[in-house]
């Protein structure tokens, strides 16, 4: 199912949600005009390598000794995509379900949310596969959160969703529920099935699934009080 959009309205308008979306591109542009060895260099630069940050107590080594190179790709790595599809998928999701999630934080507290599950996303793949060299990038752990977030605060939206039927596609409204169980029961089956599966630079259900639960979790704790201005 593709969302198109959702049944629930913000307050206020989304202002930090576009802006992700569009570091997001940006940073995707700069990577697209790169040649194809300026690119691998890139990602392996800016991507989280596993086998590189799966040592908490290195990786805090490197923190208190100011060497922030493999810590921070934690973070960079959640704005660099592999394809327009990666990219499209993710920032169409973000779209959707983002601006929500946006007002009932407040501005502030969604950039931590954002950028502070996206590092746990990312280390939940780690843990899956702490030996690995090849580099995980992508918003989608981030992305996840903001599912998970939904769910929680959203439960009876609707999303208005392209829907495959056979070799057809419908469009119809689906309970928001239905919609995000269905997503992340996918996420975990295919976790599953990929445990113990040599990396080849597949999808990184982990950190999907890892993101989803740390947002259904954080939104109960990180959402504001109805007084809250930014």
């Amino acid at each position: 199912m593709i969302p198109l959009r959702d049944s629930a309205r913000p307050r206020r308008g989304a202002v930090i949600n576009p802006i992700l979306i569009l570091v997001n591109v940006i940073v995707f542009l700069y990577e697209v005009s790169l040649n194809q060895r300026e690119l691998m260099v890139f990602i392996l630069r800016w991507g989280v390598i596993p086998a590189r940050v799966s040592d908490l107590g290195a990786l805090l080594g490197d923190v208190l000794r100011g060497d922030w190179a493999a810590p921070a790709t934690l973070v960079t790595a959640t704005f660099l995509h592999g394809g327009w599809m990666h990219l499209l998928g993710n920032m169409l999701y973000l779209w959707v379900f983002g601006d929500n999630i946006e007002d009932r934080l407040g501005r502030a507290r969604y950039v931590l949310f954002y950028l502070g599950t996206g590092v746990l996303a990312n280390y939940a793949q780690v843990l899956a596969d702490p030996d690995s060299t090849v580099p995980l990038i992508g918003a989608s752990g981030a992305v996840a959160a903001v599912l998970g977030a939904y769910l929680v605060s959203f439960p009876r939206s609707r999303v208005v969703a392209l829907v495959p039927l056979g070799i057809f596609l419908t469009v119809t409204e689906v309970p928001a529920l239905v919609f995000l169980f269905l997503w992340f029961v996918i996420q975990l089956l295919s976790g599953v099935a990929s445990l113990g599966v040599p990396d080849v630079g597949g999808v990184a259900w982990w950190a999907h699934v890892g993101g989803f639960v740390l947002g259904m979790i954080l939104i109960r704790l990180l959402r504001r009080r109805p007084s809250y201005t930014w």
